[in-house]
């Protein structure tokens, strides 16, 4: 609402106004509001009757006004120097018209017309993504289609070029991005707002979403500090599909005998033994307490767990994280990844 102009006058014992109201609603919201305005009948102590006289929109009035100064401006011209008019319109009407994606490769994935000669490549979702960034001059995006698995053209592009994966900012850019890093090669990953689709952002928000992507191992770090499962599976696959070798030193080492009479004694107490890189007995705890209890260690004062329970991802993620280098259980649950470095045995293997 812009600010409200009213100019009054007396008029045979009554007192006339007049009312303008400017406002940046859309029609909907304005007959909403005209409406409520109608409804008033007193104004402080007295009757009163208010009725719409005029619905103005001024966006139009001004295009109007520019229209016919535009036609006054050409017009006043010397005719050899005034290209047609109607020509002109064409011209602009044509650089306005926003670009139809392109069909690329054999799957047909919508895309725009700037793919194969830009050396970067921004990934979206769908066909309303593509068109989103074809509107704000974004030439060289493709859309994965919508397909549960990546195409396989997408693959080849993302192995020769820079990408950019650009997702929604809901669940399922969640499950999108998954499902693209397991896949393919990606260079950065961009996201949406929270809650909001890469389809509606503006020319400016879709500046800054891309301004601000990520590199991928940087940003799947930041999701593997905030807990979140299955990271350490997406990693490797990010390094396989950058060719990145890890080399892997194998560490000798050696059980003390000690070890075993403790998970004999260790059977069916439900409890957990830490031990330091000597093997020397650190705390003993209950086996529910034992992944909180090696999240808030210090990194790498932790080298061996004996626990009475079960081996779980849970358990093995934040092992990783603080370097915890053997862990003996009862037996193992679940497992998705284990980090090369942590060695996990079983009570049997030992008995």
């Amino acid at each position: 609402m812009g600010r409200i102009q009213v100019s009054i006058k007396a008029q045979g014992g009554k007192t006339l106004g007049e009312i303008s109201i400017p406002c940046n609603l859309d029609r909907i919201e304005t007959a909403l509001l005209a409406a409520m305005i109608e409804s008033v009948d007193r104004v402080g102590p007295y009757d009163a009757e208010i009725k719409i006289v005029d619905i103005v929109d001024l966006r139009i009035e001004k295009i109007k006004k520019i229209v016919n100064r535009a036609v006054e401006i050409l017009k006043s011209w010397r005719r050899e120097k005034t290209p047609d008019l109607k020509e002109i319109l064409k011209r602009i009407e044509d650089l306005m018209r926003v670009p139809e994606p392109v069909n690329y490769g054999p799957e047909n994935l919508p895309a725009g017309p700037g793919v194969d000669e830009s050396d970067t490549l921004i990934i979206v979702e769908g066909r309303a993504d593509v068109i989103n960034l074809l509107r704000y001059g974004y030439k060289n995006v493709i859309a994965l289609g919508g397909a549960k698995r990546v195409p396989n053209t997408i693959k080849e592009l993302s192995a020769k070029k820079k990408s950019i994966l650009l997702v929604d900012g809901d669940h399922g850019g969640d499950l999108v991005l998954r499902e693209a890093l397991r896949s393919i090669k990606v260079d950065y990953v961009a996201r949406a707002p929270p809650n909001r689709e890469v389809e509606d952002l503006t020319g400016k928000e879709l500046e800054e979403v891309l301004s601000k992507a990520q590199p991928v191992f940087e940003y799947l770090e930041s999701l593997l500090k905030q807990g979140n499962k299955d990271v350490h599976a997406l990693i490797e696959s990010q390094k396989k599909l950058h060719g990145v070798v890890k080399e892997v030193v194998e560490e000798s080492f050696t059980i003390p005998a000690s070890i075993v009479e403790v998970v004999k004694s260790l059977q069916g107490t439900l409890e957990a033994v830490l031990y330091s890189k000597e093997w020397r007995e650190v705390k003993r705890i209950p086996v529910r307490d034992l992944v909180n209890e090696i999240s808030n260690a210090e990194k790498d004062s932790i080298y061996a767990v004996v626990l009475d329970g079960i081996i779980t991802q849970r358990l093995l993620d934040v092992s990783s994280e603080k370097n915890v280098k053997i862990i003996i259980g009862a037996r193992i649950g679940k497992v998705e990844f284990k980090s090369p470095e942590l060695v996990i045995l079983t009570f049997s293997e030992l008995l």
